[in-house]
């Protein structure tokens, strides 16, 4: 079994590196919300990221990353419309249904960020 570090670790990596590249957008005017939607979700997942690898041992530390996680990408969602809108509200309820001691949801949270990532792609397209 994967330790929960290193879970952690592949689910931040993969959020991150999928919100960075989701910037190659449609239209202008939708190019720059999504170019500023990413850029705010990756700092948003950085932050995540960097707080759970580092504190994987602690429950509560993961929970209290990813409530703040939630909390931020959900008031970043209420800043768009439409689509983007809902990707990221997708993207907070992931970040929401992680507990921190409990294993599960952190593997189930890693088993979701492509379909989060590949929302976030369509938005933007």
């Amino acid at each position: 079994m994967t330790p929960p570090r290193r879970r952690l670790a592949v689910a931040a990596a993969t959020l991150t590196l999928t919100v960075l590249t989701v910037t190659g957008c449609g239209a202008l005017g939708q190019a720059v919300d999504c170019n500023t939607a990413a850029t705010e979700a990756s700092k948003i997942a950085t932050e995540w990221s960097s707080t759970v690898t580092k504190n994987a041992a602690d429950a509560d530390a993961v929970e209290t990353a990813s409530k703040t996680a939630a909390d931020k990408t959900k008031e970043l969602a209420g800043k768009y419309d439409g689509e983007v809108a809902a990707a990221l509200n997708d993207l907070a309820g992931g970040f929401a249904s992680i507990k921190g001691g409990d294993l599960s949801s952190i593997t189930e949270f890693s088993g979701k960020v492509n379909g989060f990532t590949t929302k976030i792609t369509a938005a933007c397209s």
